[in-house]
């Protein structure tokens, strides 16, 4: 398939949706730079909105445990499914993406439906995106959580991240359920839950994005995004609006990176922060109800 712009791209099938577990919500539709861009919004319209960005390789469906408590308590939830991820459409050549298309593609997604004055709640490269949009549009939200995530600026951030990264581009097929169990520390995932997970990638032609996404992290001053992150950084460093920290220490890959946030953003002065034990990268996974439960106690 071709988009209008010309970027050729591929979308899974619908009946890889069909049978998900604990996940049974309609997608909705936006066209973000001539491609589909698909998300849930579910919860009452006057509900404070809570946009829940996921990461790699991992989609919406990372959001099933955190959804249905945040509507019960009467919370408004958006989740979109990045570019080439998800329900999203996916261009297949992966010059296609980069760290800032990835923020144009989430900016463009957020004036279409018209989220402003809404949480953020982030996690991998929702948080690098996320923050990066909080930045660079910093009346677009009222109060930031964040978990298992980074803000990188050139620097090395870990051999976690460097075994990933080669690991991430050497493996002959990514198998996102087998990844979320092997990252996942407190509870097995079922083999209907890594389905889920598999789901958006029938084949190696829907994982451009997939592939992309651990090349794209500025570890090197080489690396597109590191002056538009330091300068992330810089509002950042004056924020003052209520930030929150949930994370999961354990994180091989992200774990060591928590403090950096806490001390750093004056909003985080003071807040509740919590770090949950045991846990891995998918925080959202691994400690959904306690993470649900920290938010809606700060929230309200």
């Amino acid at each position: 398939m071709t988009s209008r712009n010309g970027t050729e791209f591929v979308r899974t099938p619908d009946e890889r949706f069909a049978s998900l577990a604990d996940f049974d919500y309609e997608a909705s539709y936006v066209e973000v730079d001539g491609l589909r861009m698909a998300y849930v919004d579910v919860g009452p319209d006057a509900g404070v909105p809570i946009l829940l960005l996921h990461g790699e390789p991992t989609w919406g469906y990372l959001y099933r445990r955190m959804i249905p408590p945040l509507v019960d308590a009467g919370f408004r939830c958006v989740v979109p499914d990045l570019i080439g991820f998800g329900r999203s459409d996916k261009p297949t050549d992966r010059s296609a993406y980069s760290y800032a298309q990835h923020v144009a593609w989430l900016k463009e997604f957020l004036n279409v439906i018209g989220l402003r004055e809404s949480v953020l709640f982030a996690q991998d490269w929702g948080g690098l995106i996320g923050l990066r949009v909080a930045a660079e549009e910093q009346d677009r939200f009222g109060r930031i959580a964040i978990g298992n995530t980074g803000l990188p600026i050139g620097e090395s951030i870990g051999a976690g991240f460097d075994k990933w990264l080669q690991q991430s581009q050497s493996m002959q097929f990514m198998d996102a359920g087998a990844m979320l169990q092997h990252a996942t520390a407190a509870r097995e995932l079922t083999e209907a839950e890594m389905d889920g997970y598999r789901a958006p990638f029938p084949d190696e032609s829907h994982m451009a994005g997939a592939r992309q996404f651990p090349t794209l992290v500025p570890i090197t001053p080489s690396h597109g995004g590191v002056n538009e992150n330091l300068a992330a950084w810089e509002v950042l460093d004056r924020w003052e609006k209520p930030f929150l920290t949930l994370w999961c220490p354990d994180d091989r890959v992200l774990g060591h990176l928590h403090n950096e946030f806490v001390d750093r953003v004056p909003g985080a002065s003071g807040q509740p922060h919590q770090e949950f034990q045991p846990g891995g990268h998918f925080l959202q996974d691994d400690r959904g109800e306690d993470v649900v439960a920290a938010l809606i106690e700060w929230l309200t």
